[in-house]
């Protein structure tokens, strides 16, 4: 089968991989936030398609028997066009959506609806590690008050856009313990993070409850209304039964 797999997760990776090994024609899509990506087991394209427009004129010049959505449980504007744009071509969809993280109020964890509730929450002159990406940057303008960390996997192209902030380049995984050095160094005093659900990057999470720090976990976008499951094992299950029908 012809699979447009829609990549930048850990789930994707390994999906790309067991698609491939089971002699699958995968073509993977990056949008490029990463400048250098790990290397998939699939034909692999970088960058958008270009809008609507783009996407519905890839999907009639490669024609896939299937689309997965793997993308990053924030990348809610991608999963909204492309659900819409399946759905509208009787193409098989499915999205892979990983469990969110539940707040435990006991270890000092909040959900928030948006980062307007979290600046509530923050008091003046915190040091904040933000686990957010930069692409949402700008959404704490109003953080003008306290020091602000963002930590992100490429060397900036352009410098921090407060002066109350700066980035901290590292790449993933990171343990819990280079987590709770890497607060204690820098001093934090709040933790803000997308609740992207998941293993893989839960470790600050559990670095800040071991140091007792408060987690303001900012919620997931909504979500389109469409076939979807929660890990990689019900995805490849998808696909074997489209396959065998």
């Amino acid at each position: 089968m012809k699979i447009l797999l829609l990549a930048g997760t850990g789930e994707a990776n390994q999906l790309a991989t067991a698609l491939s090994d089971a002699g699958h024609d995968v073509i993977a899509s990056l949008a490029g936030v990463t400048r250098t990506p790990r290397s998939l087991k699939c034909a692999t394209r970088i960058g958008g398609f270009g809008g609507e427009t783009g996407f519905s004129a890839w999907l009639d010049e490669h024609q896939p028997d299937l689309v997965l959505d793997a993308t990053h449980p924030f990348a809610h504007r991608i999963t909204e066009r492309t659900a819409r744009i399946c759905r509208r071509r009787a193409l098989n969809y499915v999205q892979l959506l990983r469990a969110p993280w539940t707040a435990d109020p006991n270890k000092r964890q909040v959900e928030v609806a948006n980062v307007a509730e979290a600046r509530v929450l923050v008091p003046r002159g915190s040091r904040v590690f933000l686990a957010t990406g930069r692409q949402t940057l700008m959404e704490f303008s109003d953080f003008s008050d306290c020091e602000l960390i963002c930590r992100q996997i490429d060397p900036p192209d352009q410098p921090f856009p407060f002066e109350n902030g700066r980035y901290l380049i590292g790449r993933p995984p990171f343990s819990v313990e280079d987590e709770k050095a890497l607060f204690a160094l820098l001093a934090i005093d709040v933790l803000i993070v997308k609740n992207a659900g998941g293993a893989a990057s839960y470790s600050k999470i559990e670095a800040a409850a071991e140091l007792d720090l408060p987690v303001i976990l900012l919620a997931r976008p909504a979500q389109p209304d469409a076939r979807r499951v929660s890990d990689v094992d019900g995805a490849l299950a998808w696909v074997a039964q489209l396959e065998s029908n």
